[in-house]
């Protein structure tokens, strides 16, 4: 049975949408943005948006009792190419140990006109599992 996950420390979401859906030990975050979740704005230039991203994505992985290490798979989403390596340094100071598997796609706009979004899906071993 899905649940849908609803965090209480991450951005309300923008449209018709949970936040993540976790079923069987399998959860699927939504994309993030880097919106602070106190006040609704989005940070200012690549970086701090990226950073923002990666603290909603792991606020929502809490909220389902999951964790960064949890993560097996993320797509990031930028609106230009060239903030790559940027995106990427802070990226990598957010996952310990072995990172998950990564698409990295430049994309025409993003919501709130954005320069980054992170999804990710995680897995959770069934010793690990929690009810939501």
């Amino acid at each position: 049975m899905k649940e849908c996950i609803i965090a209480q420390n991450a951005p309300a979401a923008i449209g018709p949408y949970s936040h993540a859906v976790a079923m069987e030990g399998i959860v699927f975050v939504s994309g993030q943005l880097g919106v602070n979740p106190d006040n609704g704005a989005l940070a200012q230039g690549v970086c701090a948006q990226a950073r923002q991203a990666l603290a909603n994505l792991q606020a929502v992985l809490e909220a389902a009792g999951a964790s960064m290490a949890d993560v097996v798979k993320t797509t990031v989403f930028v609106k230009n190419m060239a903030d790559f390596a940027a995106v990427n340094e802070i990226y990598a100071a957010h996952f310990p140990g072995d990172f998950p598997a990564r698409s990295c796609v430049q994309v025409a706009a993003l919501p709130m006109d954005a320069l980054v979004e992170i999804e990710a899906v995680a897995f959770k071993s069934a010793d690990e599992t929690v009810s939501f």
